[in-house]
């Protein structure tokens, strides 16, 4: 495998308190989390802030050890090996997002790529044989793999879990805030950000104000000489970058992975079927174009 970018994610947050500005503090949490550099910035009441740090941290940890694939006793790790499992409220609703996806962008958003990922880090040839997410099953309680398939959220877990961070904010009374998980997603704002590819540098950027937004590069990292983001049906990447806009990070996160691999006009297709505000796609020649 090999990466060639380094990941840096972050949250940075406020409560406006007219009038108290004596009673403001500033706390700055830093770590890992989803295998890049996290930082976690928050201003708010004194008396309150740590608390919420501790929250906050404590939630991303949670959804990072629920969707990581390198922890050996993990419940993706498990879901995977034994084929069945519980399902809880944050893999549901993954579940749900993905599944919408997958129907508007024709099966190319599909987390059961996974056994291919396999395969590719084995030095195999691809695998098609477990890919189809129409063939998982959920009851309410319980999740269940066809044979040979493996699930993989990395095309969706940063951006459900910076919504999941976005929304403790919201309802603990933080008036701005920008979480940045890999996907940015925004309360009030704006918030410029400028976006990247990983061949020609900066190319632009975009303005968000309550939105989020998520950019995916194929060429980022590779895997078995190839792109990290794998077509369910062996394709190759059509773009170099794609960038989304939309009500939520967990829906950019998931369209963007797809795009990647799809032609023009069938993105056009998906954003109109997801309601998608923007997309901005980078071809390989460092051309920017959006729809």
């Amino acid at each position: 495998m090999s990466l060639t970018r380094r990941r840096f994610m972050a949250l940075v947050a406020s409560i406006a308190m007219p009038g108290a500005a004596g009673a403001v503090n500033r706390e700055v949490w830093r770590g890992r989390a989803f295998g890049g550099d996290v930082s976690l910035d928050l201003t708010g009441p004194r008396d309150r802030v740590a608390a919420d740090l501790v929250r906050l941290t404590a939630r991303m940890r949670e959804i990072e050890a629920r969707f990581t694939l390198y922890e050996d006793d993990g419940p993706l790790v498990r879901l995977n090996r034994i084929g069945k499992g519980p399902l809880h409220g944050d893999l549901r609703r993954v579940m749900e997002v993905s599944r919408r996806v997958h129907v508007a962008t024709n099966g190319v958003f599909d987390p059961t790529v996974q056994s291919l990922w396999r395969a590719l880090a084995e030095g195999r040839g691809a695998d098609l044989f477990g890919v189809g997410l129409d063939r998982v099953r959920m009851t309410d309680t319980e999740i269940t793999l066809a044979d040979g398939q493996a699930l993989t959220f990395n095309g969706i877990a940063q951006g459900y879990a910076a919504d999941a961070l976005l929304a403790m904010l919201s309802g603990w009374g933080y008036s701005t805030a920008l979480v940045d998980m890999g996907e940015q997603a925004a309360l009030g704002g704006p918030f410029r950000l400028g976006l990247v590819d990983p061949a020609v540098g900066r190319i632009g950027q975009v303005t968000l104000t309550g939105q989020a937004a998520a950019t995916s590069s194929p060429a980022a990292m590779t895997i078995g000489g190839r792109a990290h983001i794998l077509h369910p049906k062996g394709g190759r990447a059509i773009w170099s970058t794609v960038t989304v806009i939309a009500a939520s990070a967990t829906l950019a996160d998931a369209a963007s992975t797809a795009f990647c691999l799809m032609e023009r006009d069938a993105i056009r297709q998906a954003k109109e079927a997801l309601g998608l505000s923007d997309v901005l796609l980078v071809e390989k020649n460092g051309d920017l174009s959006r729809l």
